[in-house]
């Protein structure tokens, strides 16, 4: 229990030091995206019209609470759970702008903020289609389903993937919870045909090699 406990904290604490670190990365406009001949595809599109909504009634909510509490102590609580409630988000938002997905050379990787960097190398993928899925919670990032060929990862946004891609065998992946073997990953992009495209020709050039 002591150790559950403990590794519960280590991850609330690391996530909170990723969000700051994904603000400052967003702020000084330095994507993680470093490499030759690397393209990356973001995925923040279709959920930044509803956080920025978040984050302007966060911080009208802030300003207003402010000038209703009378009382200094409660007020000065208020204001500081307001401010970390406001940088949270816009940090989350960052982490999504600064880490996109990333077509390199060698891999495929499929990315989430600072929290979620799934490699698959080119050589195990089978096929990359555009298919658009609808995920049963919106609420968390990472999903995993079994099939009869194994376990296939899902990383949504907001609820939805639209991006499919078969292994030809399992292949083991870095997760936030710890390594998995996978034959099959989906994932959320707001250029799914580009990407798609982009990956196929990976692909072909990978299979005529081996």
């Amino acid at each position: 229990m002591t150790n559950r406990l403990f590794s519960l904290a280590r991850r609330a604490v690391l996530f909170e030091v990723r969000i700051y670190r994904n603000l400052a990365r967003w702020v000084f406009r330095r994507p993680d995206v470093r490499g030759e001949s690397i393209e990356p595809f973001g995925y923040a599109q279709l959920i930044t019209p509803v956080l920025s909504l978040w984050i302007v009634a966060s911080a009208v909510e802030t300003v207003v609470v402010h000038f209703l509490l009378p009382w200094e102590g409660i007020r000065l609580a208020a204001d500081v759970l307001g401010l970390w409630g406001l940088v949270w988000m816009l940090g989350f938002l960052g982490g999504m702008r600064v880490y996109p997905h990333l077509l390199t050379p060698s891999a495929l990787r499929v990315r989430h903020g600072g929290s979620i960097d799934l490699v698959v190398p080119w050589d195990v993928v089978e096929r990359v289609t555009v298919t658009k899925s609808e995920l049963p919670s919106s609420m968390r990032t990472l999903h995993e389903t079994e099939t009869e060929r194994g376990t296939a990862l899902q990383v949504g946004v907001g609820g939805e993937t639209n991006v499919h891609a078969v292994l030809r065998r399992p292949t083991r992946v870095r997760t936030p919870r710890g390594e998995r073997d996978i034959v099959a990953v989906s994932f959320f992009t707001d250029d799914p045909r580009a990407l798609v495209a982009r990956a196929k020709e990976h692909v072909a050039a990978h299979a005529a090699i081996s």
